[in-house]
């Protein structure tokens, strides 16, 4: 897999009827290693070890309903209170990041209400804090640490 934008992590990898399979520490499972879950662990990694967010507040790849229709999101992290703090959405890093990638976010958003947004292909990343009572976002250089 290629280099991303992100500090280097240690992965662990299985090889499985032809295929490569990466441990996810917060589903607690191998997954297979598409572009884009290259990308998403290096972000999840990058959430724990650089931002350091505990693990018991991440949430990866779960359902959630917008208009009669199923998505799913990459990464959420929650505060302690249960509401949402941060979502994330991963692409390959071969998709171009552009309003389209931030208008999914913001669809998501509409249900899950997050603090902060962060949109990544693993090679350019893009932080944004949101602004209900004004109906937008502002970008940030990052999103913040972890406070307790």
């Amino acid at each position: 897999m290629e280099l991303l934008n992100f500090p280097k992590y240690s992965f662990r990898f299985k090889n499985r009827e032809n295929k490569i399979y990466i441990f996810d520490a917060i589903r607690k499972k191998f997954v297979v290693l598409t572009p884009e879950e290259w990308v998403r662990q290096h972000t999840v990694q990058f959430l724990i070890q650089e931002k350091n967010y505990p693990i018991s507040l991440i949430n990866v790849e779960k359902e959630l309903i917008f208009n009669d229709l199923k998505k799913r999101y990459d990464i959420v992290i929650f505060n302690s209170d249960g509401s949402i703090f941060l979502v994330v959405e991963c692409k390959r890093s071969k998709i171009t990041i552009n309003q389209q990638t931030f208008d999914q976010i913001a669809r998501y958003n509409m249900i899950l209400n997050a603090e902060y947004l962060m949109v990544t292909n693993g090679l350019n990343h893009y932080y944004c804090t949101m602004d209900y009572e004004a109906q937008q976002y502002h970008f940030l250089r990052e999103i913040p640490d972890y406070k307790k």
